[in-house]
């Protein structure tokens, strides 16, 4: 019964036990119906673009604005690290978010 009343009983390490029960057994279940692998896949996937893309929108925007203004700044580094930086913070919270659903 989850979020129940029987929940507010139970001790933490009971609660610890049940989280650990049921990890094991999804773990256990993706291993045998093969889907554990293709699914790291996709998690390296979906953070490799979640990085990716954000600072390639970084260059582009950099590389304009090096064009278009004169400076000492190089702005494709500057957006470039913005990006990257941006990119990472999604990244972390998506996988976040991921393993909580877990």
């Amino acid at each position: 019964m989850k979020g129940g009343s029987m929940d507010k009983d139970k001790s933490p390490e009971d609660k610890l036990k049940e989280q650990v029960e049921t990890d094991s057994k999804k773990k256990i279940r993706s291993k045998r119906e093969g889907r554990e692998i293709m699914s790291n896949i996709g998690v390296f996937g979906m953070v490799g673009w979640t990085v990716a893309i954000p600072a390639l929108i970084g260059i582009a925007i950099g590389s304009w604005l090096d064009r278009r203004y004169e400076s000492t700044v190089s702005w494709t580094i500057t957006m470039l690290v913005v990006g990257m930086t941006a990119g990472c913070i999604n990244a972390w919270r998506w996988v976040n978010e991921k393993r909580k659903g877990d």
